[in-house]
């Protein structure tokens, strides 16, 4: 009776277990009603306001050698969340020494583009300059050259992320998520392109507050690398063999199980080294092989990994500290670190965030501005 009780109790905890994870990735994926308002109040605001208009024109005329200044401090985040990104972009310029030098070149899409222009318009940043382009302006980004836009166009891959009915049902929900197909995170991978006139970029998520001046990201020597990053392997977790199916062939001949594992989300890019070692036309070929999602199952850090295998200088943890969305990270650890960064689900501007995290994002967030307060952002 003991043991048929136990075994009941354990099914109804998978039960609970997986309607948890379920539920939290759909409240981790929705958009909330105050940010959504937010949006559509700050895109009223950019087609009635002429003067926001004329004003974004004088700060472009003003800036516009500095968009491509290689001797200033050049940022990029895609993203289509307004006040996440407006928190990178405020975090970052006020813990600069040296604002006037920042640059910060912001992609969203054609929904947000006028809102994330107005805002960036209406806001000044302690004098950073910030441009703000829309995907769809990209000619080059189209079917016949993206392979995630060509995949996106079979059907068996639109069954797959969209009606959830293709493929193995055991899959978890979070496998399926349309966004891992948004060429807003898959942008990273074509940043020479974006900017073409740059030699160095440092890119931040959109789920990142930094609370250090980031100079110094611009100084470190990667030393004939591409790529600068943060490495998160301890022990056996995060290494390659989590996040790659090493029954794979291609996969088993290529890359050691063992290598180390890195983050996105504070990435030093040499541009200069990464056009000359064509690091897109690799990225190119492994989407290319992972059409059946054999290789990997989600997201940019697998095709990352295998992009810039080899091509990785590895830098101190102190710039990029990880874990604010999903887990206890040591106070320590969080009062050195130059990027705090909130991956998981548990964002700070959503209700699920983690309490004890959210203070270290709302220092940022001006909750007194009027367009916040009407949309109830708190």
């Amino acid at each position: 009776r003991l043991k048929a009780k136990i075994q009941g109790l354990e099914e109804q905890m998978s039960s609970v277990a997986d309607k948890s994870s379920k539920y939290g990735q759909i409240a981790a994926e929705e958009v909330p009603k105050s940010l959504y308002c937010l949006g559509v109040r700050l895109t009223s605001e950019w087609f009635k306001d002429t003067n926001l208009k004329s004003k974004l024109d004088e700060k472009k005329q003003m800036k516009a050698s500095k968009l491509k200044d290689n001797s200033a401090y050049h940022f990029c985040v895609f993203s289509d969340n307004i006040l996440a990104t407006s928190v990178v972009v405020n975090s970052t310029a006020t813990n600069s020494e040296h604002p006037d030098n920042v640059v910060f070149h912001i992609v969203t899409d054609e929904v947000n583009f006028a809102a994330m222009r107005a805002w960036f318009t209406m806001n000044n940043f302690r004098g950073v300059t910030v441009s703000v382009k829309k995907i769809e302006d990209f000619s080059w980004l189209n079917a016949s050259y993206v392979p995630v836009l060509k995949q996106l166009q079979d059907s068996e891959t639109q069954n797959y992320y969209f009606s959830g009915s293709g493929g193995d049902k055991r899959t978890p929900i979070k496998f399926r998520n349309p966004k891992y197909l948004s060429m807003l995170n898959h942008l990273r991978f074509y940043i020479p392109e974006v900017f073409p006139a740059l030699k160095k970029v440092v890119f931040l998520d959109d789920d990142v507050v930094v609370q250090k001046d980031l100079a110094g990201l611009f100084t470190i020597d990667l030393n004939g690398n591409v790529n600068g990053a943060v490495e998160t392997c301890m022990e056996t977790f995060h290494r390659y063999h989590k996040y790659l199916n090493y029954s794979h062939p291609l996969i088993r001949e290529h890359f050691d199980p063992d290598a180390c594992g890195w983050a996105f989300g504070m990435n030093v890019f040499d541009l200069v080294e990464w056009r000359r070692r064509n690091v897109t036309g690799i990225y190119h070929y492994w989407q290319e092989k992972n059409v059946d999602r054999t290789l990997w199952k989600l997201g940019t850090l697998p095709p990352g990994l295998l992009t810039f295998y080899g091509l990785t200088e590895p830098l101190n943890p102190s710039w990029h500290v990880l874990g604010l969305g999903y887990t206890n990270v040591d106070p320590e650890v969080i009062q050195k670190g130059a990027v705090l960064h909130y991956n998981g689900n548990s964002k700070p501007w959503l209700k699920i965030g983690m309490e004890k995290y959210k203070p270290l994002w709302d220092k940022y967030v001006d909750y007194g501005h009027p367009l916040l307060q009407q949309c109830n952002v708190h």
